[in-house]
């Protein structure tokens, strides 16, 4: 039996963008918030993003950016092929200008407004030491404000009396504790390393043919307590997929190699011929999903020294976030090569001839030379009779030596799970909401159709997340006023 020690008005369950920024709002409107983290430290994989979806922010608005909420709006149902919630989708919008300002008021920069992918609207919000400063800014506001924060506590369990909730089960110390409360907020961030549900809902062997980035002991725990409460599920399958190559503990993220490898240069699948058109490079969502057809879990991607040279004079054409940006040369891309090929890893690989590079590949060595052999001569023609891709990426591989990476699909977090509305209220399947238990950040479905939403609004999990999280805040402090 737990033991009862302690009591809040707003329990609020992970400490991310979400969890943090609900625990602000409900504290400033007046509510005492009680914050649990399961990890010993505070942030989780919000600690990482570079930038934050918005719409008509002061900033934009001194720069003429003309790119409205209406348009924002449409676009993004459009592209989710209007399979999304249009209220919580216009709800989040709304409110991204007005979480910029906010944010800045609490001490965070944001150096300028710009774009990461050709031809998007001008909407990302780029920021100062990233996720990271927003963590600690927030944080560093909420403990000065009086919200309590309590790291490696698991919330286990919401008791409930009459379907309201009552009270969460922490376990404190190694001890479970009961811990009083009038509303719970959950943003515990998904289940990104529970493979029992990755397998279920997704359809991918965790670790196997689907590799979690950055993701830390996401099992699903606030998922599952909202579905316990009653509430219903949305989304679940959605992962923020992306094609990274190469992987593994021995290639740290985004280093050289890999700003070579991610190029829109020849992609090949695991029997050795090519599968679309390289240029989408520029899109994690799409060479994520096209990536994704493929049950082994990988394609390659092949250069030469020639296109080598190229990304060391003249640069690479995409950038990898704000690490290496579209034209960066790749100076010590020689030098770590070399490093790489050292460690004879089966996630890249070397060769004097197409067909020695196909057996270290492990693909049938004719396909793989009859593909090379029909790209180059597309490149000779300057045109893709296949899948017409920019003539401008057709540069033939001549050697004299070949590389190949192999480009394991992965992915940065799941993108649902619990049914919300555009209050961020949890709901039952009939959408009746369950009072006192709101939802927030990658917990909440409603938001991605099918997959994450990037052509227009790049950043919108971070925004989504603050933003969804200030909302169940602010309903949270209403819910205890009624």
């Amino acid at each position: 039996m737990a033991k009862s020690l302690l009591e809040t008005d707003v329990v609020v369950v992970g400490s991310g963008a979400a969890g943090l920024a609900a625990a602000l709002e409900a504290r400033e409107g007046g509510a005492s918030v009680t914050l649990f983290e399961k990890q010993p430290s505070l942030g989780g994989t919000s600690n990482f993003f570079n930038g934050i979806f918005a719409v008509e922010s002061d900033m934009q608005k001194e720069q003429y950016i003309a790119y409205s909420r209406d348009q924002a709006s449409r676009n993004f149902m459009e592209y989710n092929h209007w399979r999304v919630n249009a209220t919580l989708v216009r709800a989040l919008i709304n409110k991204s200008a007005d979480t910029v300002r906010w944010l800045k008021e609490r001490g965070v920069e944001f150096p300028e407004v710009t774009i990461n992918m050709p031809d998007a609207p001008r909407t990302y919000h780029v920021v100062k030491g990233g996720g990271e400063a927003v963590v600690k800014a927030l944080t560093l506001e909420a403990k000065e404000k009086g919200v309590a924060i309590r790291v490696s506590a698991p919330v286990k369990k919401i008791l409930k009396r009459n379907k309201l909730p009552t009270a969460v089960v922490v376990e404190i110390n190694d001890e479970d504790t009961e811990v009083a409360c009038k509303a719970v907020v959950i943003a515990s961030g998904g289940y990104a390393n529970n493979a029992e549900w990755i397998k279920k809902y997704a359809g991918f062997d965790l670790g196997q043919t689907v590799m979690p980035i950055g993701n830390v002991g996401k099992m699903g725990d606030g998922i599952r307590m909202a579905w316990e409460m009653g509430g219903a599920s949305e989304g679940m399958g959605v992962l923020h997929l992306l094609r990274v190559a190469p992987f593994g503990p021995e290639f740290p993220f985004m280093n050289t190699v890999e700003g070579a490898a991610i190029q829109p240069m020849l992609w090949v699948d695991p029997k050795g011929e090519r599968f679309c058109d390289e240029g989408i490079a520029y899109y994690d969502t799409s060479t994520g999903n096209v990536n994704a057809r493929f049950k082994k879990g990988y394609t390659f991607c092949i250069f030469d020294d020639s296109i080598k040279q190229h990304f060391i004079e003249k640069g690479v054409y995409r950038g990898m976030g704000l690490v290496c940006l579209p034209g960066w040369k790749l100076r010590d891309l020689n030098e770590q090569l070399e490093h790489i090929l050292s460690l004879n890893s089966k996630e890249f690989f070397g060769a004097d001839s197409i067909e020695e590079l196909a057996g270290k590949m492990e693909v049938d060595p004719q396909m793989l030379k009859a593909t090379v052999e029909q790209y180059n001569g597309f490149c000779a023609k300057g045109y893709d009779e296949l899948f017409a891709k920019d003539p401008e990426y057709l540069i033939p591989l001549k050697g004299p030596r070949f590389y190949a990476a192999k480009a394991r699909t992965c992915f940065l977090g799941t993108l649902g799970g619990i049914r919300i509305n555009y209050r961020t209220e949890v709901v039952d399947q009939y959408d009746v909401p369950i009072p006192g238990l709101f939802a927030a950040g990658s917990d909440a479905g409603g938001l991605h159709a099918e997959s994450y939403s990037m052509r227009d609004s790049s950043g919108a999990t971070a925004a989504f997340a603050l933003n969804s999280g200030r909302i169940a805040g602010e309903n949270a402090v209403k819910y205890l006023k009624r």
